[in-house]
């Protein structure tokens, strides 16, 4: 059959038939795309400017030999180095999210369903072999290795504002000062207290996005500052909501701002306006419910996952899961199970 012939063929499909063929074919592309050349591409990216030392930094790197390991259900022996200077033995997977990982090629079929925002558990059920558990534990090296990579410095007009997220210790056995919150739950003051941690979300109008915690409480310009000041200049413009702590610290800096109650009643001035970063609240929070909940000292993690999202407009295929996990995994990444578990939330 010619090419002409399929296409018309598919043209006669019904959205439904059309679906399960875009989900076969996804699928048919991801398992021919083999983990092994994804590791290889690690590899080459990792070392591009020469072999360094994880441990010490050193360039005086030897091969020490090989290691064996299980590729798509084969074994596949990759490269060990040895640091003349620490002596210390390690690979191109050393220290990343990766490292020790005993089913490298189920990770592809993970990040298909992080791409999709499945539960953890539903993820465990089409990953297979692999407990609910241990994908919380790869989600979180993932993301806490994504959440690292640097964004460019903003150019032109740039929108800021504070989002608000009660604070949460789900998932903590004992919890003091206060009893459990069912799903949430709701805060015991109105308005913006300390029970609720500061989200700054900043974009450009080319969708350069910052988004992180910034504390407990109101957003104050020394936050502010430090947080994103050196990703500024005075040939910024900035378009906030009414909140003070942006007039002064645009005062401070010499840059010109617009700003906009939160009433609503004036919209827009001209091209200035905080319309994209709001959408852009909006659509975080939307995503953010389907988690019933999340623990503070992991927000910044979900907050870099919709970032990624949203620099691929969700699209899950062969492309985008091979590009997250490549990226994922050229950052060092020390966190283990235990760090994760017991982690805090710490400004």
């Amino acid at each position: 059959m010619r090419a002409t012939d399929i296409l018309k063929a598919i043209q006669k499909l019904n959205p439904a038939e059309k679906h399960r063929l875009r989900e076969y074919l996804i699928d048919a592309l991801t398992a021919s795309s083999s983990t092994g050349t994804i590791l290889q591409e690690i590899s080459e990216r990792k070392n591009k400017s020469g072999y360094h030392c994880p441990d010490c930094e050193s360039e005086h790197i030897v091969r020490y030999g090989k290691y064996s390991t299980i590729v798509d259900g084969d074994e596949v022996e990759k490269q060990r180095y040895r640091c003349k200077a620490c002596k210390k033995t390690f690979t191109d997977l050393t220290n990343t999210a990766l490292y020790r990982t005993r089913h490298l090629n189920q990770w592809i079929k993970f990040i298909e369903c992080m791409i999709e925002g499945y539960s953890l558990r539903k993820s465990a059920e089409l990953v297979g072999n692999v407990t609910h558990v241990t994908l919380f534990y790869w989600r979180h090296k993932l993301l806490s290795s994504l959440k690292q990579m640097e964004i460019s410095n903003f150019e032109g007009i740039v929108e800021m504002d504070e989002t608000y997220f009660l604070y949460s210790e789900k998932g903590q056995r004992k919890i003091k000062d206060r009893k459990p919150r069912k799903r949430g739950g709701s805060a015991k003051k109105r308005g913006i207290s300390n029970e609720q941690v500061c989200v700054l979300v900043a974009r450009d109008r080319e969708k350069m996005t910052f988004s992180q915690t910034l504390g407990m409480g109101r957003l104050t310009k020394e936050q502010l500052d430090k947080a994103i000041g050196h990703k500024l200049s005075d040939e910024n413009v900035l378009c906030t909501d009414s909140w003070r702590a942006f007039k002064t610290y645009a005062a401070e800096k010499g840059m010109d701002i617009y700003q906009f109650k939160s009433d609503g009643k004036v919209r827009t001035k001209g091209l200035y306006h905080i319309q994209n970063v709001n959408n852009y609240h909006r659509r975080l929070k939307g995503w953010i419910q389907r988690f019933n909940g999340v623990a503070t000292k992991y927000l910044n993690n979900y907050l870099a996952w919709f970032r990624v999202l949203e620099s691929i407009q969700h699209q899950r295929n062969p492309i985008t899961m091979n590009d997250l996990m490549i990226k994922g995994n050229l950052i060092q990444n020390m966190e283990t199970y235990d760090t994760l578990r017991l982690a805090k939330f710490t400004i």
